[in-house]
């Protein structure tokens, strides 16, 4: 919430800046990043508050400690107290992941938690990784005349995703001034008089990047060494707790949900986790279990990147056969309207029977979009079936009738 707090505030900007293009007369659109800052906070005191006031007004006792397995049913608390359950949940988050080289500590940098409060901004930003946070932070501060540089450590920025996403991404950050450098391998880090320096190695030569800033965006780590699972008999991979698919550990009675156990950082994965393991712990005779098909993925840059199910690189190296295809926004009516340049839509479809099993937006609304295919894919839709939905004109959720009709035509009607 904090970050997409700021990144709108950055697109309001952007679209002043850019408003030539519908015929308005564009100016410097001068900020005031306290002021930013300001309604950011405000806007997530609001949503936090409401939330915390439920912890607090709960049917349960709420207590705020850090805490340490002493034995499968007992944790210690920092206040020297002992609390015991037939049953735990896990849900201790992630932290941010370590420094690749001593340098860089030695150095000095930002998180992104450090990031969400500063009360200045730097003049120019390294950012180190091509994940999510790291694109996302990107252009949040370039468009607020912050110059930046992307070094990914990768061969294409969000490794994640199928590699036309990633391209059509780049494209849009060198347009708007990031330099970006993929396929990176980072060798020093050290302070140049009142500004820190990157040397990292790029198509087999040493480049050097100075800014007065560095943001660590390598990824996070499973927050569970304090907690001492160990002692539970919980077993950990890397720190991450290890789980079945009914969110139980190593130890039957604990459950873990979140970060802490992966494999997807997204809150409603975290959110789906937890329900899951609560309705086992309290139904055990009747159990669920997570199921990753419909597995979503936003990122919330400029054009947004969301992706529902399989993608063209997981479903190659899973080895499930697919037919694909996709549509550019700058050929479709209400985004040649809103002067979109970059992005498209696409669709995975079982060649046998038509059924959608993947679904990409990289465009306009895309983290919206993305769910009219999370619906379609919830009902096993096949291709043939959204063809045949209604779509208004000129909307942006048209879009996907293009390529639903081309595998349509392509896959036989059952």
């Amino acid at each position: 919430m904090p970050t997409k707090a700021l990144l709108y505030a950055a697109e309001v900007r952007h679209l002043a800046k850019s408003s030539g293009l519908w015929g308005m007369r564009p100016f410097s659109v001068p900020f005031d990043w306290a002021s930013v800052m300001a309604r950011k906070d405000a806007v997530i005191k609001d949503f936090a508050s409401y939330r915390a006031d439920q912890l607090s007004r709960g049917k349960f006792e709420f207590i705020r400690s850090t805490a340490r397995f002493v034995n499968p049913h007992t944790v210690a608390l920092e206040n020297g107290q002992c609390v015991t359950a037939k049953n735990f949940v896990v849900s201790t988050g992630s932290n941010v992941g370590s420094s690749p080289i001593p340098q860089l500590s030695e150095t000095g940098y930002l998180t992104s938690d450090d990031a969400l409060h500063l009360r200045e901004l730097p003049k120019s930003l390294i950012i180190l990784g091509g994940g999510a946070i790291a694109v996302e932070f990107a252009q949040l501060f370039a468009r607020f005349d912050v110059e930046v540089t992307l070094i990914q450590r990768s061969e294409q920025l969000l490794k994640d995703f199928d590699v036309d996403a990633a391209a059509a991404i780049e494209a849009t950050f060198r347009r708007e001034g990031i330099k970006v450098y993929t396929n990176t391998q980072l060798v020093d880090a050290r302070r140049e008089s009142n500004q820190k320096a990157i040397s990292f190695l790029h198509d087999g030569r040493k480049i050097d990047v100075v800014a007065d800033e560095i943001l660590f965006a390598l990824g996070r780590t499973p927050n569970t060494r304090l907690l001492q699972v160990e002692r539970a008999g919980v077993l950990t991979d890397n720190d991450r707790i290890i789980t079945n698919d009914r969110m139980q550990t190593s130890a039957p009675h604990i459950y873990a949900a979140g970060d802490c156990t992966g494999p997807h950082e997204i809150v409603h994965i975290a959110i789906q986790q937890g329900e899951i393991a609560a309705h086992n712990i309290a139904k055990p005779a009747a159990p669920r279990t997570i199921d990753y098909r419909l597995l979503v993925s936003v990122v919330f840059t400029d054009p947004q990147v969301a992706s529902v199910g399989l993608s063209e690189k997981s479903a190659k190296s899973s080895k499930v056969p697919y037919l694909a295809a996709s549509y550019p926004f700058n050929d479709h009516g209400k985004s040649i309207i809103m002067g979109v340049r970059e992005g498209f839509v696409k669709l995975l479809a079982d060649p046998k029977t038509g059924e959608i099993i993947g679904g990409a937006c990289i465009g306009p609304g895309g983290g919206d979009l993305i769910h009219e295919i999370v619906v379609a894919m919830a009902k096993r839709m096949t291709v043939h079936e959204l063809a045949a939905v209604p779509h208004y004109h000129p909307t942006l959720a048209e879009i996907w009738t293009y390529p639903a009709e081309e595998l349509a035509d392509q896959i036989p009607k059952l």
